[in-house]
């Protein structure tokens, strides 16, 4: 059985997030596919339809964004989309029924929201995690919040069984990524660049130093984000990390500034399939020139 340690009491049984990462690691010897979409976007109904189109094509965990007024950490992608949805009427509830109808569509699927402290601490911690966990979500993910700071959420979370990711960064000293990696739960993420999200040429080349140095701080399981825009990419990426964070190259083929026709919408769906499918294969042959029978460590070249 796979246990993790925790900040809070004994050792337990891993969470849904970190058995996927570990069955994949250990069965297939691949990183795991995280693909990022708002709530919301264009519409509730058919954000669930652009979500299922992830986990029916390739995507192995969902980052389920909260649209916030204040998106300090996001690109001009994820700004745009969180805009519209904002714009047309989604709020925080929502996503509690947009992570029933994901777990009740794909229960394999751990479905991971993100999301800016301000909601949550609006909503009242305890209360959210209740309503998350009821709903089938598997924890949150919490950019804008530091371990030292986030006494509320730890407590609400090691209640309702929930994974907390908080962020680690090429700036982050050898101190705040011991800290980090006591208090996560699932996996660290690790913010490839410094910046904002969005699609570039290239991943940060710290990349996989920082990876290194997460794993040194005593991570299990260390997830790399911010940049990922490309099947390529991906397997880059998937070579030394247990996981690969894709979300503006997944919301570009959605956005559009004028209210969708049924059947342009089905056109950017057939979008989202294509660049969800090159992602997915990118991830499973990220670590593919490993000898037969052979594991490849992350981190290390096969």
């Amino acid at each position: 059985m796979t246990t993790t340690t925790e900040q809070h009491g004994a050792p337990r049984t891993a969470s849904a997030t970190a058995t996927l990462i570990d069955r994949l690691r250990e069965q297939e010897n691949r990183p795991a596919l995280v693909g990022y979409l708002p709530v919301g976007y264009p519409t509730v109904d058919r954000s669930v339809e652009a979500l299922k189109t992830l986990v029916d094509h390739g995507v192995d965990i969902i980052e389920l964004g909260i649209p916030y007024t204040d998106p300090v950490l996001d690109g001009p992608v994820i700004q745009a989309a969180a805009q519209g949805a904002l714009d047309a009427g989604a709020r925080v509830h929502d996503v509690f029924r947009v992570v029933r109808e994901l777990t009740d569509h794909a229960p394999h699927v751990p479905v991971l929201v993100m999301t800016y402290w301000n909601p949550v601490l609006k909503y009242g911690p305890d209360a959210f995690a209740r309503d998350l966990a009821a709903a089938g979500g598997a924890g949150l993910i919490t950019p804008d919040l530091i371990p030292d700071e986030g006494a509320d959420w730890l407590a609400a979370a090691e209640a309702h069984g929930l994974d907390r990711v908080f962020l680690v960064a090429p700036s982050s000293t050898p101190e705040r990524l011991r800290l980090t990696v006591r208090a996560s739960r699932g996996f660290v993420y690790a913010a490839s660049l410094m910046g904002v999200t969005g699609e570039r040429g290239q991943v940060g080349s710290r990349a996989e130093q920082l990876v290194t140095d997460t794993r040194a701080a005593g991570a299990d399981r260390v997830c790399v984000g911010l940049g990922v825009s490309s099947g390529a990419q991906a397997a880059e990426v998937g070579r030394f990390a247990d996981g690969v964070i894709v979300g503006s190259a997944l919301v570009r083929p959605l956005l559009s500034d004028e209210p969708l026709t049924d059947e342009q919408w089905a056109a950017r769906l057939t979008d989202l399939t294509e660049v969800t499918e090159d992602l997915a294969a990118g991830v499973r042959s990220a670590r593919a020139t490993a000898p037969a029978g052979a594991t490849v460590v992350p981190g290390e070249a096969p």
